[in-house]
Parts: structure tokens; sequence; C-alpha cells
């Protein structure tokens, strides 16, 4: 067995949590990394109306991203539990099944993105004066889904066996190579918003080849010809899994590009705040997105093993382990948050100063409430593991539904700053939905363990 690959049945639910989010925790800060010095580089480097045009394409590329990690999350849960239970040879017709899935999917989403994404920025109200930018863009990124998905398919094969630090090693090195790109496309060559585009479609890539070369070395789940042909039960089972998360992620994307709408209403200052902001977003909520993928990884291998009172106890651990967590990093945020958002904001000192404080009064709120959105990822990711993945969908619909209404309405009572409070009325409504789900579906389980 590999060196990374790990049992989740056995030992301490928050030592195994803790040190399996640790490495994916890790990963994502160095994915952050290069998401933040490509917003540092276009906001320094080529102005507030090139940062404008990178946060009006925001919410547009995540629909699509959204989608791809939804699709490869929901295969996941199942690759999990075929590994809990110990079915190798069910655990590779899951993976063979998969790949054949992820690759219709790639031609699919790659063909919509190219077709629909100057309409949809059309329908968005861009400004006229970063729309070009903006669909350059975004048409180099969509060059990029099927790398996108070829990692995060690759990397949740990983996350199922347990092996949380391969996936960060590729981050380590996409990181670098994306920081180093963006510096030459941009800087050196001066290939603009193009450059910064091209950089991350690269780095993604080579981070795909990365985790494929490690997979490769998995002597249990090397895949036989066989392996992939469709299995109709499989196919079944995989797209019950993947596609309401992907619908899941998909309709919450649309809920934000909702609000970007809204936002690009408010003029080129408060988009460029806005979008610097929302480049931290992905720092607030970087530690939460691990304990998800810890969760989904520990609670599928413990079903699938009829493990069902650690289900429990790792819930509990999670639980305290992601509020502290959460604490933490809004304190570090209200304290230092100016301070880092200077770094994305350049200009006069006047629109300087505009959308900094733009930028921080939507940081302080978003940090005061982030315990919400870590409860959300913990228990959505949990009832996922359990194999349930239309209850976190619904929860996703109450999402949209409270981000969208919130963001047409509160600013027409309150003005522009109402629109801050969208993300918070979102994650309270879904943490209302998922937190009852989560009694729900715990209750459905078996009383009895299964004997070892």
């Amino acid at each position: 067995m590999a060196a990374h690959i790990k049992e989740m049945t056995e030992g301490k639910p928050s030592k195994l949590i803790l040190t399996f989010a640790l490495s994916l925790t890790l990963g994502n800060v160095f994915q952050q990394l290069y998401t933040v010095v490509d917003t540092m580089v276009v906001g320094k480097y080529l102005g507030v109306d090139a940062l404008a045009a990178v946060g009006a394409a925001e919410w547009m590329h995540w629909l699509f991203l959204g989608v791809i990690e939804g699709l490869a999350q929901g295969f996941a849960i199942l690759m999990a539990q075929e590994f809990g239970a110990k079915q190798l040879d069910s655990l590779r017709k899951v993976i063979g099944n998969a790949i054949m899935l992820s690759l219709f999917s790639a031609v699919l989403l790659l063909c919509a993105g190219q077709i629909f994404c100057e309409p949809i920025l059309r329908l968005l109200r861009t400004p006229d004066t970063i729309l070009g930018d903006t669909l350059l863009y975004l048409r180099i990124i969509f060059i990029g889904i099927p790398v996108v998905l070829a990692y995060n398919l690759l990397a949740g094969i990983l996350r199922s066996l347990g092996d949380s630090k391969t996936p960060l090693h590729a981050m380590v090195v996409a990181a670098l190579i994306n920081i180093g790109l963006d510096l030459i496309f941009v800087m050196v060559f001066q290939w603009g918003i193009a450059g910064a585009a091209a950089a991350t479609v690269i780095a993604q890539g080579i981070s795909s080849l990365y985790c494929f070369y490690h997979i490769r070395k998995i002597d249990f789940i090397l895949l036989k010809k066989e392996d992939y042909i469709p299995d109709s039960n499989l196919v079944g089972k995989l797209f019950y899994l993947g596609l309401p998360m992907a619908f899941q992620n998909a309709i919450i994307s649309v809920g934000g590009m909702i609000v970007q709408s809204v936002v690009n209403g408010f003029g080129v200052i408060f988009i460029a705040g806005f979008t610097a902001t929302n480049k931290l977003y992905g720092l607030l909520e970087i530690a939460a997105i691990s304990y998800g993928y810890a969760m989904v990884t520990y609670v599928g291998q413990n079903l699938g093993a009829g493990k069902y009172d650690r289900i429990r106890s790792g819930m509990r651990a999670a639980v305290g382990i992601s509020l502290a967590t959460s604490a933490v990093i809004a304190a570090v945020m209200l304290i230092f948050g100016r301070n880092i958002l200077g770094l994305f904001i350049s200009g006069t000192p006047e629109v300087a100063e505009q959308t900094m404080q733009i930028a921080y009064f939507y940081l302080a709120v978003m940090s005061v409430c982030l315990p919400i959105l870590y409860i959300l990822h913990v228990t959505r990711s949990a009832i996922q593991g359990m194999g349930n993945t239309v209850l976190p969908m619904v929860s996703g619909i109450v999402e949209f539904l409270m981000r969208t209404l919130t963001a047409l309405l509160l600013p027409l009572a309150v003005g522009k700053t109402g629109i801050f409070f969208a993300e918070i009325a979102a994650w309270t409504g879904a943490d209302v939905v998922l937190v009852i789900s989560y009694f729900v579906v715990l209750h459905r389980l078996p009383g009895k363990e299964r004997a070892a």
C-alpha cells in the first residue's frame, strides 16, 4: 500500500480529521496563493480596471468550477465507501467509470463555457469598459476545463483513499509555477490579463500530471480495460452522488452571479473593492473546505466499514475544531485586514482609499460571521459522506434564495452596503437546513455496527 494511503476507520477521530485536513489546508493555501498573486499582479501592475475585469469574471468562473468540483466530489464519495468496505475490485470499477463520465463532462463543459460566456456577461450588466478583458480572461480559463476536471478527479481518488499529502504537493508545485509564469507573462511579456489566465491553466495542467504520476504507483487501483466499460448500475450511483453536488454548486454560483450583477451597477471602484475582499474569501474559507473534504473521506470510509458510532464522534470533533479555527482566522483578518487588502489595491490616493473602505467593511462583516460558514462546510460534508447528496443540494437551493433575495432587496433599504450581507444570509439559511438534515440522516443509520 502506498505510503500516504490512510484508513480512517481506526484511531482517534479528532486526530485523524485534523491531520488529514492540515495537508489539505496547506494545499489550499498554495492554491489561494497563486490566486492571490494573480490578483496582486493584475491589480498592482495592470490597474483598477483590470482588477474589476477579473472580479467580473469571478462567479461565472466559479459556476463551471463548482460543477466540476461537485462531480468529482460526488464520485469520490463512492470510492471512499468502497475503500472503507475493502471492496477493491468494485473500487477499481468505480474509478474506471468515473474517468469515462469525467471525460464526457469535460467536453460538454468546455463547449458550454465558450458558447455562453459572452451572453452571460452581458446579462450580468458587465460594464463595457471591462467587458473585453473579462471575456478574454474567461475564454482562456475555460480552455483549461479538461485539466481542471482531471485534477479534481485525481485528487478526489487520492483523498478517498485517505491521501491528502499528494494533492498538497501538487498544489505547491502548481503555485510556484503559476507565480513564476504570472511574473513572466504579465510583467515581462506584457500579455496583460491573458497572461494571468494562461499561467493559471498551465499550472493546473501540471498539478494534474503530478497527481496522475503518483496514482500510477498505487498497485491496488491499477485499472484494466474492463474497468472502463460503462456499468449502468455504477453510472447511476455516480450520477446520483455527483449531479446533486454539481447542481448545488452551480445554483450557489448563479446566486453569486446575481450578486455580481447588482455590484456591477455600483461602478468600477465598488467592483474593485468587492473583488479585493472576494479574493480573500478563499483564505477565510480555506480551512472550512479542508475540514469538509476530511469529513467526506472520514464519514465515507466509516460508513463503508459499518462503524456508525465513529461518524457521530467524528462530527462532534470536527465541529469543535472548525469553530476554534474560524475564530482565529476572523481575529487575524480583523486586525491585519487593511494591510492584506492593500496588496491588491492601487490608483490615486483618493481612489485607493475609497476602494479600501469598501473592501475592509465587507471583510469585517464576513470575518465576524465566519463560524456560520464553518458549520456549513462540516455539516454538509458529513451528510454527503453518508451517501446523501440530495439534502445538501436542497441547502444549496436555500442558500441561493437567501443570497439572491438579500442582494436584490437589502441594498434598496440600506444602500450599497446591504450587498455585503447577502453571503451571511446565504450561510445562515443553509445551516438551518443542514443541521436538521444531519440529524435526520444520522437517525436513519442502522442501530448496530458491522462485526469487524
